[in-house]
């Protein structure tokens, strides 16, 4: 695979200089939606699927960018001098949104570079190609600018301020410290309040870990991403006139419902109940994987979902149906949305015997009520962003 980039690098770019190749996984959050930004635990994992980035460092300002993924965009040209954002150039914002991030973090980026980019990520499955491609960007400039102070959790806090203030997606920092932080065979648990951690191992040895996508494209710059948000940030506000917490995963469901009552309008008091209530799930799923309880994981993902659908009101039909279908199949352990939502994939936990028939029978069910095919990947956890 080297190889094959680096040829075509050559043909695209010219010889000469040193040329690098880098790989950026997507991730899987197995369970934790929307608590990333409330303060919350999640518990994501890496794939070995994601974003390959060949590079290499001109001696001029100038920027060279190129998609295989986007072939018919050709080679767009900027320079370093020029931090405009053009939703038009789609994968180029990602990329000059990271250059910009680090300058404002007092990292000077001095010269340009040509860069091509290809993913093996479905596009806008809610895999986190956006933050893959951010992070393979991150660990390119800190390579090659010699930023050597640059922890890799440093370099997910830059990728999230790209994200939040030059892009305008008001992310958590689940997706850049995941894909900065992961390890094969495991999965993190996060607490996303202080960015403390652990590794869990996935022994999944009669299981099959299987993500569904929808192709429904979710667009979370468009969608009502940073609308959920702020209706969590007003529920946080009045929740403060009666305690001291300062995020809404601090309180247990109990302690939510001593206190609901005060959160004046209903939409934002639904979003705070799965906000608490989706990081006491994900707590105890942690819990249930490491006392090897398959079952009551899988339990915790199918109770995850509904309250993403019910109380959140971030799937959609499409969603739905792939969860339901994937709920009526024996084989089953779990199924959930996992992403932003609006669109995207499911991921479910489904016994090895059983992931023929579950990618005929859930495939089958879904395009008779959609009318269109779902694509179902068989996936395994893979490492960090790293060089290859």
């Amino acid at each position: 695979m080297k190889e094959e980039l680096l040829k075509e690098f050559a043909e695209l770019f010219g010889d000469g200089g040193e040329i690098l190749c880098y790989f950026s996984p997507g991730r899987v959050n197995l369970i934790g939606g929307h608590t990333d930004y409330n303060g919350g635990h999640v518990f994501p994992c890496t794939l070995t699927l994601g974003t390959y980035a060949v590079v290499r460092q001109r001696r001029d300002k100038k920027l060279r960018l190129y998609s295989k993924n986007m072939s018919s965009m050709g080679i767009v040209e900027s320079d370093l001098s020029d931090f405009t954002f053009l939703p038009s150039l789609g994968f180029v914002n990602y990329i000059k949104g990271v250059i910009w991030s680090f300058v404002q973090k007092g990292y000077p980026i001095p010269f340009g570079m040509d860069l091509m980019i290809v993913g093996n990520l479905p596009n806008g499955a809610g895999l986190s190609s956006s933050a893959s491609l951010e992070m393979a960007m991150c660990l390119i400039l800190k390579e090659m600018y010699h930023f050597s102070d640059l922890s890799l959790p440093d370099l997910a806090l830059i990728a999230q301020s790209a994200e939040n203030i030059y892009c305008g997606v008001r992310c958590g920092i689940m997706d850049p410290f995941t894909i900065a932080m992961g390890k094969k065979g495991h999965a993190i648990f996060l607490d996303t309040s202080d960015l403390s951690y652990e590794y869990a191992p996935l022994h999944l040895e009669h299981e099959k870990l299987i993500v569904a996508y929808s192709n429904k494209e979710r667009h979370v710059g468009e969608s009502k991403y940073n609308e959920r948000r702020h209706e969590c940030e007003t529920a946080l506000a009045d929740l403060q006139k009666l305690t001291t917490i300062s995020s809404l995963s601090e309180l247990t469901m109990e302690a939510f419902d001593m206190v609901k009552s005060a959160i004046h309008d209903p939409i934002c008091r639904r979003r705070a109940r799965h906000a608490v209530s989706e990081n006491q799930r994900t707590i105890k799923a942690v819990h249930a994987l490491k006392e090897n309880d398959l079952a009551l994981f899988g339990q915790l993902m199918n109770e995850s979902h509904i309250s993403l659908r019910d109380d959140y009101e971030v799937t959609c039909p499409e969603l739905d149906t792939l969860a339901q279908a994937a709920w009526e199949h024996p084989g089953v352990l779990g199924a959930r949305m996992t992403g932003a939502g609006f669109g995207g994939c499911t991921v479910n936990l489904v016994k090895n015997e059983a992931v023929d028939s579950f990618i005929e029978q859930v495939g089958e069910k879904y395009k008779k009520v959609i009318g269109y095919d779902a694509d179902f990947y068989v996936v395994t956890t893979g490492s960090g962003v790293c060089r290859c």
